[in-house]
């Protein structure tokens, strides 16, 4: 790939990246704002602040690490990477919880452990999102871990251990990832298809009955699962790059490095977009804002 090729990929990262974190910025500045202003939040849009702070922060590190690895040479600290191994963990967790929650709230399951789950999810939602930090911290300790034993194989001067010290950190971190992220991925998945039969119960189920005009249940349903298709195209295309880019295909001095970043990110970036525009509480503040521009013009 030529330079300007490079540099074109490169610009068009740096944009996606901030155009990513201002949007989520947005969400967690209206969201917190209304915290504060009532000092409480509905259980979903919790969720939904939690996911935009940690993707703000997961484009940042992107950027700030790249550019590190990438233009830096002498930057040879992975230390940096392990956060973002945290900030990665915990962004998982929290679009599977909110995948959780749209599932458990607009499924129309009779059985009683489902009943229950749609009495006690609201109040279980902190201690969800704690539950993330938790995994987070674990994820982040197993990478120092393995960090720290690679490197000190790679740095004791004998080419065997140099060697293994590779091969063991390259096994480890693909051990790590299939762990760490495909787990919350497995729970996402269950969420959406469970989402799936309970609207094609409630389908069969209005065959019988007269059809009303405004069938408030069926539009819950048929809402939440466009958002969820779309939030699996975009979360399964994250994941799997992801997945690839532990086996090393594409390295940091790769020619193609930069064009795959933009890839890799790219999905969670709409997804953000399609929070902003989903949500009311964005779209008020964003016609407020649009608004004061007119009028300050």
């Amino acid at each position: 790939m030529s330079f300007s090729t490079t540099l074109i990929f490169v610009v068009i990262f740096c944009v996606q990246s901030l155009a990513a974190m201002l949007q989520n910025g947005f969400m967690v500045t209206v969201l917190g704002r209304e915290w504060l202003q009532s000092q409480a939040l509905p259980a979903g849009d919790m969720i939904v602040a939690c996911l935009a702070a940690s993707r703000f922060c997961l484009h940042g590190l992107a950027i700030l690490n790249n550019f590190l690895n990438f233009f830096m040479f002498w930057y040879k600290n992975n230390y940096l990477g392990i956060v973002w191994d945290f900030v990665n963990t915990v962004t998982f967790w929290f679009t599977s919880w909110l995948a959780v929650f749209y599932c458990v709230k607009i499924s129309s399951f009779s059985h009683p452990i489902f009943s229950w789950m749609k009495w006690r999810i609201s109040r279980s939602v902190p201690k969800l999102l704690l539950a993330s930090l938790i995994f987070g911290g674990l994820s982040a300790i197993s990478s120092l871990t393995g960090t720290t034993i690679a490197f000190q194989m790679m740095a004791c001067g004998n080419c065997t251990l140099t060697y293994r010290g590779k091969v063991f950190y390259g096994y480890f971190y693909r051990y790590h990832a299939l762990l760490m992220w495909v787990t919350p991925f497995f729970l996402f998945l269950l969420s959406i298809i469970l989402l799936m039969l309970s609207l094609y119960w409630h389908l069969e189920q209005m065959r019988y009955h007269r059809p009303r005009p405004h069938d408030h249940s069926t539009q819950a349903h048929t809402t939440a699962l466009k958002s969820l298709t779309f939030f699996l195209i975009f979360y399964t295309s994250y994941v799997l790059l992801l997945l690839i880019s532990t086996t090393k295909a594409v390295t940091i001095y790769d020619s193609w490095h930069w064009a795959w970043e933009v890839i890799t990110y790219t999905g969670i970036s709409l997804h953000s977009t399609i929070l902003v525009l989903g949500s009311p509480k964005s779209r008020r503040a964003l016609k407020k804002f649009s608004c004061l521009c007119v009028a300050s013009s």
